[in-house]
């Protein structure tokens, strides 16, 4: 039986040699367990020199739940510098792979969980998801009133034997940057046809509307 409490959270967090440094445990909210990587100075990758400690970057992942519970793991990575001034590194941040991978958003073993699951549930998964998605697509006031509106040719996906490069157009609040929708193809059927499901008082409220110069797009009809 463990019994130095050192020990003990990293057996909880179980994850590999890590010091949990502080829990957030606010109502409502995911448990947000703080950890970092132990003591030691790095050799530069590329001179090798024994780096010194930067700053620190504060990379929150999401993590299995914890007792029931969401949880984050929030990892305080250590940035160092080369002490060589002629090194052309100067500067990295620390890297373990078994807590997560960059540029993930998740630990890697909340990532193998999602894998598993889509590798054994595929169809289960893709159910659900589809029958969250299409609802939360479909619910009108998902976006408010635009002002400017935005088209533009997305390359989507290569069919066929020889790889044939279909397109989508993507419909964005240009002024918010926010992503309206994506409709098949680069013509002006898919935005008409997109526009002309919005309500008139809704269409009215655009005042400008920037374009992909590409020729299909310049003749899409006129909805007023």
């Amino acid at each position: 039986m463990e019994t130095n409490p050192t020990r003990m959270c990293q057996l909880l967090v179980d994850l590999p040699e890590v010091h949990v440094i502080g829990i957030d445990k606010d109502p409502g909210q995911p448990m947000r367990v703080h950890v970092e990587t132990p003591d030691g100075r790095p050799g530069c990758s590329t001179c090798g020199v024994f780096a010194r400690s930067k700053d620190r970057d504060v990379i929150e992942l999401v993590d299995l739940p914890s007792y029931g519970r969401p949880r984050r793991l929030v990892w305080h990575k250590r940035r160092w510098w080369c002490a060589d001034a002629d090194c052309t590194m100067k500067t990295f941040t620390e890297a373990e792979h078994r807590i997560a991978a960059p540029p993930t958003v998740m630990t890697d073993r909340a990532g193998r969980w999602v894998t598993e699951q889509v590798s054994r549930r595929a169809h289960t998964v893709n159910n659900t998801v589809v029958s969250y998605g299409d609802a939360l697509v479909d619910e009108p006031g998902r976006f408010g009133d635009v002002n400017a509106l935005g088209l533009d040719e997305v390359p989507f996906v290569r069919r066929g034997t020889f790889h044939r490069q279909e397109f989508s157009t993507t419909i964005a609040d240009v002024e918010r940057g926010q992503l309206l929708d994506v409709v098949p193809g680069r013509s002006g059927k898919g935005p008409t046809e997109w526009l002309e499901a919005r309500t008139e008082s809704w269409r009215t409220k655009v005042r400008l509307c920037t374009l992909d110069l590409s020729g299909p797009y310049r003749v899409t009809p006129r909805i007023s």
